[in-house]
């Protein structure tokens, strides 16, 4: 009887001991939008054009701890675009390139997280641009986690992820202006969020 006792005992610390050492579920956390942004590059002849897009949302499931067990859906309204000229902005929502009127948003779901080495990852997921999914893998940065320094009893958390899409597989322009030497194929795309989280 003794020994059966023992033997209960000693199952149900394991399990207590599995249980509190297990990795916490990802919980949702805000994007601040105040101090998150979408930045691009092209290639003009030999200029760089920058831009921004200034109206985007997304879902994002972290573990502060576990970096590579979280997941995020991003939606960006195409009409948001901003290269602080109007007509070249207008141009580019035009059917020639993004054809905003059609394809409002571009989208991003992940689909997974690894981790490469230090706070270095890779998210994996499907980016949606006029109505072409295609997977592609994006390197970023974790940052860190730590008390909010401007609201107490808040945590905020840092990223930034930089990568590059060529357009024309998301049929963004047809490739004449690409052919011409006036506008490059690749874009590339700086994503910098911060995020927060109530204690």
């Amino acid at each position: 009887m003794k020994k059966t006792i023992s033997i209960i005992l000693a199952v149900f610390l394991c399990v207590f001991a599995w249980s509190n050492s297990a990795p916490a579920a990802p919980e949702k956390w805000e994007i601040d939008k105040g101090h998150s942004s979408i930045y691009f590059d092209v290639r003009h002849t030999y200029a760089t054009v920058r831009g921004l897009f200034n109206d985007f949302s997304g879902t994002l499931m972290l573990d502060p701890d576990n970096p590579d067990a979280g997941s995020i859906e991003f939606d960006v309204n195409v009409d948001s675009i901003n290269t602080n000229i109007t007509k070249r902005d207008n141009h580019l929502r035009s059917d020639d390139f993004f054809g905003a009127k059609n394809f409002p948003v571009m989208t991003f779901k992940s689909t997974g997280v690894r981790l490469i080495k230090g706070n270095q990852y890779i998210i994996e997921g499907d980016l949606t641009i006029k109505g072409i999914t295609k997977k592609i893998d994006v390197p970023f940065t974790y940052y860190g986690m730590k008390e909010n320094p401007l609201k107490k009893g808040q945590m905020v958390a840092g990223f930034e992820a930089d990568f590059t899409i060529n357009r024309l597989d998301y049929k963004i322009g047809t490739g004449q202006f690409a052919d011409m030497g006036v506008i490059g194929k690749n874009v590339r795309i700086i994503v910098t969020l911060e995020v927060l989280h109530d204690k």
